[in-house]
């Protein structure tokens, strides 16, 4: 039979959020009791999942990892926070430790109440602290942090699409940060259409005015539906693709 060997290849997990490890969640396709090691590209067009960790700080009941409620892990469980002892510098610190951007929003009660306990502590962060557990705590000025007052805070999402060699930010091959470097794209001559109308999307740069033949045939393949609002929602496909040239309505230099 094929060669399994730990580490590679993929294995496709059902988890509902509430396990205490990855080995309790569903496998839906793979073997059990082997965490990664299905025959390579057997994922059906799905992207791998890359997952920023923290063990100290995380948004809860957001859009996903860059938005929510924020919360502290305090002796083994987690403490919402309350708007009186967090502020914009603090909320730097907990965007950049969760790998996303700038802090988009602050605002008290905007992903709900706080459940349980709440953080005891002021947050006294300069910003530039890669942890917030780095930062100086003090003592709250207050004695109680009161029901709906926990903090919600939204960090803007890592732009992680550009166009290159086009003359404008709204013209050029399509490239997606992927792993550590940036990667040419590439899709299937009837996909690159709409792969191109979500690149064009997602950058801000209107509707997709010409679609072009890239300077590579070997770009990582991508499949898009149309109406995806980020290239990251469209589907991996493990084979390599001839790239592709997007030039959005936005560009106004004419190539």
């Amino acid at each position: 039979g094929p060669l399994i060997e730990d580490g590679r290849g993929v294995t496709l997990f059902s988890c509902k959020g509430n396990e205490s490890s990855i080995r309790e969640c569903v496998i839906i396709k793979g073997i059990p009791g082997i965490l990664v090691g299905v025959l390579p590209g057997d994922c059906e067009g799905e992207y791998y999942h890359h997952v920023t960790c923290s063990e100290s700080v995380r948004l809860v009941d957001g859009a996903g990892l860059c938005s929510g409620r924020v919360e502290v892990k305090s002796n083994q469980s987690w403490a919402s926070v309350c708007e009186a002892d967090f502020d914009r510098q603090d909320a730097e610190v907990v965007c950049r430790e969760l790998g996303c951007e700038a802090p988009a929003a602050l605002q008290v009660g905007l992903y709900g109440e706080g459940e349980g306990q709440t953080w005891d502590k002021e947050f006294q962060c300069k910003g530039k602290e890669s942890l917030l557990l780095d930062c100086d705590t003090s003592d709250r000025k207050h004695n109680t942090c009161l029901p709906g007052n926990a903090v919600g805070l939204t960090c803007s999402e890592p732009d992680d699409v550009r166009l290159v060699r086009g003359g404008s930010r709204c013209a050029g091959g399509v490239e997606r940060y992927d792993q550590g470097e940036w990667r040419t794209v590439g899709a299937e001559d009837w996909d690159q259409e709409d792969v191109a109308a979500v690149v064009c999307r997602q950058l801000g740069c209107g509707s997709t005015v010409s679609v072009l033949p890239g300077n590579t045939t070997r770009g990582f393949g991508v499949h898009c539906d149309g109406p995806e609002t980020v290239l990251r929602e469209c589907r991996r496909r493990y084979d390599l693709y001839p790239g592709l040239t997007a030039i959005c309505s936005s560009n106004n230099k004419i190539l």
